[in-house]
């Protein structure tokens, strides 16, 4: 056995760094690495022995065989200090004087052996899976790829190791030192039935608008300006539910045709703001300018919802490149196929992690943790959440995933939403998650813009989605607000290409308008795109007002996406993912415009409307019943006669639908334990292109209405209109809405 001494002079060894410069690496002088800690995992600047300042390093790398952390200095020379210490799969060390700032990476060494899963290959510089910061941007060369990207024989190409140094071409993790205690902040905690979700992408909202600084749009500092902010208040939305702000890389394909990815849909850094949205810089100063903007929108009283990605990362399949766990371990932290070479792909985009491993189950539990607590954000979306819930091949309602969110103390409490469905066999499961979650509820989608479209063959489906959805959801204790009402998302169209364009358009993109769904369920009015004809764009703007109105009145949580209150539009393109540029941004020009102008105005009375009805915004299901003698029912339908529907009814071919909505028997009790009393309304649908003449429905109904909302004039009068009495027949102009009040 070697001597103590011999001990430490072997340990010095290993602990001295070692400097590269041009490709040529040797040993120079430099402070030792201590053994540190292996928790926290990640770079976290402290006080270690002695009160000596310094940074622990901690990076679980299963099946590694060793681990160089790589420190670069402001001309990018790079200095190597091995990581000796290894507590449960976790290298770590404590390295004295490195402090916030700093750029640091790793390599990992382990056997290249693609047949069975291994792709170590440390001449690939790793950007660390828990950096809080991310300085540069992915362009992906050739050299960051772990195999020969341009090797003749592209079958095999992905076996063949790249010697190349990578290091020089791709960004690196930053230290962060951040003692925010968010003491001065005030979460506006907005109960999941009063939420109205206003979806955006935090540089296309802001990167045309007119009030925010030229040097601050595109940016959080952007959307923290009193400008945006102040739109968003006026609108009366309660969160923004933001497009990806992890660090996200840009895929090769899109790089060669000089295009990006706009959407951030490819996580690279599920604990880094993505860098380029920061005005103020990007070694570390993204941190605080992203809780700034938090904190900003909170005074406003507005939560922040982020659009998240575990389900994948930028980091492909077998032909893509080597940016981060691929080089740590990855077979560790991907699903494979049996052909270890190959991954499994439930999402679409080349890999899918391996949630049910403990090590990335902790890596993504973390990282929602962090957000929460660290950068004061409200809630979460999961993009394609159906691939979190596979367990080893299967969607699993108790899979480990949704089983740790349900007893995490932090993340139970906050908003979370599903994207219910993955590209995986099975993967579709809108109505299925627990409670807890809410979820994007296309079949809400689909029966709106097949009803505005008349392309219903009776109106079932429609009573079903107005009223909460009680069939994909009255189940487990779950609500009607675990439905997200939605016409429009970020994918697809906007809502006046909806009603602009009946094909997609997406000739810009450059795959030949095969991308994006054919699925559109649109109808343009009798044009396609753009057009002189008034009748026609008089049209478009009245179905605007329709759909709207429709998912403002709905029971559920409604989502609007940023710009479709006052008719932007992507020239129909239905998949702009790639477009960075005036096809995505939202254009302010048009609140100019008299037509789209009432469109936002419309948008934010009805959104106040809901706002002071509780009867708009229920907490339980409807249950059709009585509660009194006189037989009024908290829920009741009417055919344009003024008589109840019967069940021949729901089955007929049909364009017109009557919804009463009782105030007098809301579920549930107010603050101070007092019954929840409102107004009662009625609300006719009509899709059909000919005016209809509707009977308004007597006692106990009603004795007399007034019309709120009449969806087939330009402007809306803010006065209650005349009183109608019971019986009376109107006249519903073809294509449109009436919301009438029950008088007193």
């Amino acid at each position: 056995m070697s001597s103590a001494a011999e001990q430490e002079a072997v340990a010095a060894e290993r602990a001295t760094p070692e400097a590269v410069v041009n490709g040529v690496s040797r040993k120079v002088p430099g402070p030792p690495v201590w053994p540190g800690a292996s928790t926290p995992l990640g770079a976290r600047f402290r006080v270690g022995p002695d009160g000596v300042a310094g940074t622990n390093f901690a990076l679980w790398a299963g099946g590694a065989e060793a681990v160089e952390l790589c420190l670069f200095d402001e001309a990018g020379r790079e200095t190597r200090a091995r990581l000796t210490e290894l507590t449960h799969e976790i290298w770590h060390g404590f390295v004295p004087g490195i402090m916030p700032g700093q750029r640091y990476g790793y390599r990992v060494h382990g056997r290249w052996d693609p047949w069975t899963g291994g792709r170590w290959n440390p001449a690939k510089l790793l950007l660390d899976p828990y950096a809080r910061a991310v300085d540069g941007e992915f362009l992906l060369p050739p050299e960051v790829y772990g195999h020969v990207r341009d090797w003749p024989q592209q079958q095999v190409a992905d076996t063949v190791r790249d010697e190349r140094d990578s290091a020089p071409h791709v960004p690196k993790g930053v230290v962060v030192h951040d003692d925010d205690d968010w003491a001065d902040d005030r979460r506006p905690k907005t109960p999941w039935a009063d939420s109205v979700i206003y979806e955006l992408h935090v540089r296309g909202f802001t990167r045309r608008h007119p009030g925010v600084p030229e040097e601050l749009r595109g940016t959080y500092a952007g959307l923290a300006h009193p400008a945006a902010v102040e739109h968003l208040v006026r609108l009366g939305v309660t969160a923004v539910e933001l497009l990806p702000v992890h660090q996200f890389a840009h895929e090769d394909h899109l790089l060669r045709r000089g295009l990006k990815n706009y959407w951030g849909y490819n996580s690279i850094g599920y604990f880094a703001p993505h860098a380029a949205y920061a005005a103020s810089g990007t070694t570390g100063q993204q941190v605080g300018e992203f809780k700034r903007m938090v904190r900003a929108l909170h005074a406003a009283g507005i939560e922040v919802i982020l659009d998240v990605v575990y389900n994948h990362t930028a980091e492909a399949g077998e032909l893509g490149p080597t940016l981060s766990l691929k080089g740590i371990d990855n077979r560790g932290y991907y699903r494979l196929q049996s052909d270890a070479r190959r991954y499994a792909d439930y999402t679409g985009c080349g890999n899918t992690l391996q949630v049910v491993q403990p090590h990335v189950l902790r890596l993504i539990t973390d990282s929602l943790r962090y957000w929460v607590t660290e950068m004061g954000v409200d809630g979460f979306r999961f993009d394609l959440a159906a691939a979190l819930a596979r367990s080893m091949h299967d969607v699993d309602m108790l899979s480990p995933f949704l089983a740790v969110i349900a007893q995490d103390p932090v993340l139970r409490r906050v908003k979370l939403i599903a994207e219910p469905w993955d590209v995986g066999s099975g993967g579709y499961q809108v109505g299925a998650f627990p409670p807890l979650w809410t979820e994007w509820n296309d079949r809400y989608r689909d029966a709106a813009r097949d009803f505005w479209r008349h392309a219903l063959p009776d109106v079932r489906e429609m009573g079903y989605r107005l009223s909460g959805s009680s069939d994909l959801y009255a189940w487990g204790g779950r609500r009607p607000y675990a439905s997200v009402n939605f016409i429009t998302a970020h994918d697809g169209f906007t809502l006046r290409d909806l009603v602009s364009y009946e094909r997609k358009h997406n000739e810009a993109n450059g795959e030949g308008n095969r991308d994006g769904t054919n699925d559109n369920r649109s109808w343009n009015g009798g044009a396609e795109g753009p057009t002189a004809d008034e009748d026609v764009q008089a049209l478009r703007r009245r179905q605007l007002r329709n759909l709207l109105t429709t998912l403002l009145l709905s029971t559920g949580v409604p989502m609007l996406v940023a710009g479709d209150e006052f008719g932007r539009t992507q020239q129909g393109n239905n998949n702009a993912y790639c477009q960075d540029n005036e096809i995505s941004w939202v254009d302010w020009g048009l609140l100019e415009e008299p037509g789209w102008r009432a469109l936002f105005d419309l948008t934010a009375r009805l959104i106040a409307l809901r706002h002071r009805h509780p009867v708009l915004r229920r907490r339980a299901f409807f249950s059709g019943r009585a509660h009194s003698a006189d037989g009024l029912r908290d829920l009741a339908w009417f055919t344009e006669r003024g008589t109840e529907m019967t069940e021949g009814d729901w089955y007929a071919p049909a364009a017109t639908l009557g919804m009463y909505l009782s105030g007098r028997d809301i579920p549930g009790r107010d603050e101070r334990g007092a019954p929840i009393a409102d107004d009662s309304f009625l609300a006719v649908l009509h899709a059909g292109h000919r005016p209809v003449d509707f009977v308004l429905p007597g006692p106990p109904w009603a004795q007399r209405y007034e019309v709120v909302v009449d969806t087939s004039r330009e402007e809306q009068d803010e006065a209650p209109g005349v009183a109608l009495p019971a019986g009376t027949t109107v006249t519903v102009p073809g294509r449109a809405v009436l919301l009438l009040r029950v008088a007193a």
